[in-house]
């Protein structure tokens, strides 16, 4: 009996769609073709500042000179902790022109977060904010013996210093570490190390399935595809201005906006962090054509009193990733201001983009669950629905999502065992559920294990739990993900204290508060005599979850 992706109908919604052979092999050569055609055009904006793709070029040359001096060379992995600011694309460059592995971290990571990904990244060198650098990384990347740090300040390349972002950032120089610009403009010329299409561009960490942050192994050739297939899937050889919403460290704001940038020639509008009112900003004074972001940004821009529809006159198509995506948001955001959002599915380990609603089409809402349609399959791309032992299912039945293409990372960074379980034969076992409906869309329905998405990030219950354990009020804890109207999921704790002791529910939040990304720490703990379990022990996630 033949796949049921053997069978055609579906495949006249797509057909229009065609294969993508990607016109570079590297990012670093795509960046060079954008600066030898664009030179004087701007590339970043940054409030009232701008970096034309000659500055841009310049400042990474500089940077990436600094760096081969004090020894970053090819394979070494450069770690990033950095906000949406220019020196994130300065640095990203820079350690691509070096030959380095750039390792983006999440600017919330706390140092429990932090000394678990160096433990196995091992990084050679590490920019940070001036900020980050004093609250959480100089104390990991000292203890890591890391041998190169530079730092940098969201104030510089611009000069509003917006108080509703700034108000109480102050420079803050660290003795043991270089500046970023002044390292960038006073570098000399960089190294003639260059990357080819199979050298890992990105280590980008996820907690997947295990619990474990894993290193996803994101080559050049991967970022190039994902990036080149956003400008072919936006239908323009012209310039287009990007709403740069997204987080750069996160791989939707990396490929999907500064890729998809530097592979038009395009503009993207930078604003340090997402705040409403600041985006909202500037869509006024920018004017871009795109913006992608997770369904939180759309719920909180439609939410603020000062905007309009005019707000977004500009935007020519604007999609959604990172997060489950409601219809009634695409609805509410297109009465509200005339634009439908095009939903998306994707991860870490396939570079972004896996599944996109071309521009001629809108998604469908499953009738049975009311579940809005991730879209169809991009260019190049597989999707399978399995089940347990991994053979196809029919239209409408419900597996494991099992994507295919030259997107996809071939490996986690130094382990090999949870490569062949997730990545047998170069295809994702993903983990997600969905189901494929008669018409080829996709669907995704749930997810395969305990993961939590909180606003687009990924929380795994056991890290959450681990600090839970660590106070000493605590017997046993259990966290589970629970619907959140704005951030989609968000963490809820149940707890039972030990013999004795009592512990308030704020304490606890608190406690997580203090050691735990933003996104991560349980909004609600819920104190408990007795946790459920089964007769061998183990706590009933699934009862408290099912409990609500």
């Amino acid at each position: 009996m033949g796949s049921i992706y053997d069978q055609q109908p579906w495949l006249a919604l797509y057909a229009d769609q065609p294969q993508l052979t990607p016109e570079f092999e590297t990012m670093t050569a795509l960046f060079a073709a954008a600066r030898d055609q664009w030179p004087d055009r701007t590339a970043i904006t940054y409030f009232d500042g701008r970096l034309t793709y000659r500055e841009l070029d310049e400042l990474s040359d500089g940077l990436a000179a600094h760096l081969a001096a004090r020894g970053l060379g090819g394979g070494d992995r450069l770690a990033l902790y950095l906000q949406n600011i220019p020196q994130f694309a300065i640095a990203l460059l820079a350690g691509w022109k070096a030959g380095a592995i750039v390792v983006p971290l999440n600017p919330m990571y706390r140092s429990h977060e932090l000394t678990q990904i160096f433990g196995d990244a091992q990084p050679t060198a590490v920019i940070s904010s001036e900020r980050g650098w004093h609250d959480a990384l100089g104390d990991v990347a000292r203890a890591h013996d890391v041998r190169t740090a530079l730092t940098t300040s969201e104030l510089d390349l611009q000069t509003r210093h917006d108080p509703r972002l700034f108000a109480h950032t102050e420079r803050q120089p660290a003795a043991d570490a270089d500046d970023l610009l002044e390292a960038a403009r006073n570098g000399g010329q960089p190294p003639r190390t260059r990357p080819h299409g199979p050298d890992i561009a990105l280590l980008v960490y996820t907690s997947g399935t295990s619990g474990t942050p894993k290193g996803a192994t994101n080559t050049h050739a991967n970022v190039v595809f994902n990036s080149e297939g956003f400008k072919a899937r936006l239908g323009t050889d012209e310039p287009v201005g990007i709403s740069g919403i997204a987080p750069l460290f996160h791989i939707t704001g990396m490929v999907c906006q500064l890729g998809a940038a530097l592979a038009t020639g395009g503009q993207l509008d930078l604003v340090h962090r997402f705040e409403p009112g600041v985006v909202l900003d500037a869509l006024r004074e920018h004017r871009p054509h795109y913006m992608i972001g997770p369904s939180t940004a759309y719920v909180a821009l439609m939410n603020h009193p000062d905007a309009t529809r005019d707000d977004f006159a500009s935007l020519e198509q604007v999609y959604s990733g990172g997060a489950p995506l409601p219809s009634a948001v695409v609805e509410s955001f297109r009465e509200r201001f005339g634009h439908y959002i095009r939903n998306g599915y994707g991860l870490t380990e396939t570079t972004a983009t896996a599944t996109s609603v071309p521009q001629h089409l809108e998604a469908p809402v499953d009738e049975a669950s009311g579940t809005l349609s991730v879209g169809l399959p991009t260019f190049n791309t597989t999707i399978r629905i399995v089940d347990d032992q991994g053979r196809d299912l029919p239209a409408g039945d419900v597996g494991e999502i099992v994507i295919e293409g030259p997107m996809v990372v071939p490996s986690y960074w130094n382990k090999p065992d949870e490569t062949e379980q997730a990545l047998p034969d170069g295809r994702l076992r993903t983990g997600d559920v969905g189901f494929m409906d008669q018409q080829g869309w996709f669907y995704v329905v749930d997810r395969k294990k305990d993961m939590i998405s909180a606003s687009g990030f990924k929380v795994w219950p056991r890290e959450v739990e681990d600090v839970l354990y660590e106070h000493p009020a605590v017997r046993e804890a259990a966290v589970v993900g629970v619907p959140d109207e704005y951030r989609g999921e968000t963490v809820k704790a149940y707890v039972s204290p030990r013999a004795g002791q009592h512990v308030e529910p704020d304490e606890l939040v608190q406690h997580c508060k203090q050691q735990l990304a933003a996104y991560k720490y349980p909004r609600s703990v819920v104190v408990l005599d007795e946790l459920p379990k089964t007769t061998t022990g183990k706590i009933l996630r699934r009862q408290l979850r099912d409990g609500q």
